[in-house]
């Protein structure tokens, strides 16, 4: 648990550091950060955990004692096996009524610690559309305090209309007062642009100036953030992320999402249909047969038409290609939304199991390697764990593609450890030879002696 909370606040370190919050705020963070990753730790403490009982009983022959017993490895498991299923079962509970309690308040929380400097809040090589009428661009950002900027780009979109004021600049810093509700961008060795065809009506007056341009050396805009430089840092803003819904709310944001992702692809096909007047594009008899007509349909113009009816059919298709291209990647970005919200629904179920999963390879891989401890049960767990998450990772990623369904990428790392399980179970039942595993607990123990010999030497 320690280290998965320390491994998520050295990812947010930059975010929360020197921003004068209140010690108060940051436990609460670490508060809720420790509820977010609970559902991570137990199986990493289950499969751990049996790992090393399991080893130990084999490396000190209780494991032999017990069978002799009469008892086999089947009996030893089931009060395992009972209290593995009701960890499962409160993991479950906790991954749906406790995670994405805490996912809301602690992505909130970290949102508004962003907000307590917005200079430290805008990213590098993005838009940053988070202070109102602006999105600002800036393809580096350096400095002791992060507030100089390269190569600034900054739309102002006050006026509603988009893209009409653009300023450029070389160089930027961003300066704040503290209490003030102004910051200001100093920018320097840049231009000025603004369009005015668009507040212009008439023809005329949009011909006599169009547009105006300025180049300058320095350059200030001040830019409101009082609606940023709210103190409340317990404010709800998003509440509909895909990690703060339960499995229910889930369904229903799912249902909610496909229906209106089915309405966009009708209206888009229906205006690409009708806009390109594909009803015209049929086959259609021939009405006038001339012989005299060359097969190749250029052939029977001459060479000014030829170039004019060429231009005319690019032109008429170069239109719908560049609508193809734009419906595309918003098509692509609401697949993906869609896409993320039906995994979470199948990988909060998949994940839940994981306790268990994660328990039958852990009990028999434990009694077939004869090693207890923290030495080669920590590594075979982290490596084992490893490997879940990434296949878990790799599940998400290829799903929100659509490259596989979102109930197979939610189910893939249950699909693909399963039959692991299975296999040593069965090893570790029937009681078959554990050599194999034997050589590489050697080798791996060996390598580990070697490497704290080398290091007390040195």
């Amino acid at each position: 648990m320690f280290v998965l909370v320390m491994q998520f606040l050295w990812f947010a370190f930059d975010e929360i550091a020197g921003k004068g919050i209140d010690i108060f705020y940051i436990l609460k963070f670490l508060g809720y950060t420790c509820l977010q990753v609970t559902p991570t730790a137990l199986p990493v403490g289950i499969l751990l955990s049996s790992i090393m009982a399991m080893g130990a009983l084999s490396e000190n022959y209780e494991m032999a004692a017990i069978k002799s017993a009469g008892l086999s490895l089947k009996r030893i498991l089931r009060p395992m096996i009972v209290l593995t299923l009701g960890i499962s079962c409160v993991n479950f509970v906790f991954l749906n009524n406790i995670y994405p309690y805490a996912s809301l308040k602690q992505r909130n929380l970290l949102f508004n610690m962003r907000k307590q400097k917005p200079a430290l809040a805008l990213l590098e090589g993005s838009f940053n559309t988070e202070i109102p009428g602006y999105s600002i661009y800036f393809d580096k950002k350096y400095g002791p305090e992060g507030n100089l900027l390269k190569n600034v780009r900054i739309y102002d979109l006050k006026s509603g209309k988009k893209n009409d004021i653009c300023i450029t600049a070389a160089k930027g810093e961003i300066t704040t007062e503290p209490g003030s509700k102004y910051m200001t961008l100093n920018l320097w060795d840049g231009y000025y642009f603004e369009d005015h065809s668009q507040n212009k009506r008439r023809k005329k007056d949009k011909d006599k100036m169009p547009a105006s341009s300025a180049k300058f050396d320095s350059y200030k805009v001040n830019i409101d953030i009082s609606s940023l430089s709210n103190n409340n840092l317990d404010m709800e803003k998003y509440k509909n992320h895909y990690l703060m819904l339960n499995i229910k709310q889930l369904d229903k944001q799912s249902d909610s999402l496909k229906t209106s992702y089915h309405k966009y692809l009708r209206s888009k096909s229906f205006s690409f249909y009708t806009r390109n007047n594909a009803k015209a594009l049929y086959k259609r008899p021939d009405s006038i047969l001339d012989r005299s007509l060359n097969s190749n349909i250029l052939e029977n113009f001459s060479l000014n038409k030829k170039q004019s009816l060429l231009k005319t059919a690019l032109t008429n298709i170069k239109r719908p290609i560049r609508t193809i291209e734009v419906f595309k990647e918003n098509y692509k970005n609401k697949r993906k939304v869609l896409n993320l919200f039906d995994f979470e629904y199948h990988y909060r179920m998949a994940f839940s199991l994981s306790c268990l999963l994660l328990f039958f390879i852990g009990a028999p891989l434990g009694a077939l390697i004869k090693k207890g401890g923290f030495g080669l049960p920590m590594v075979m767990a982290i490596l084992i764990f490893v490997v879940y998450f990434f296949i878990n990772s790799l599940g998400k990623n290829i799903a929100e593609e659509s490259s596989i369904s979102s109930m197979t990428g939610g189910w893939l790392a249950t699909i693909i450890l399963t039959p692991l399980g299975i296999l040593l179970t069965r090893r570790a039942t029937k009681g078959t030879s554990s050599s194999g595993f034997d050589r590489v607990s050697t080798a791996v123990t060996d390598f580990l002696k070697r490497f704290i010999k080398t290091k007390t030497t040195v």
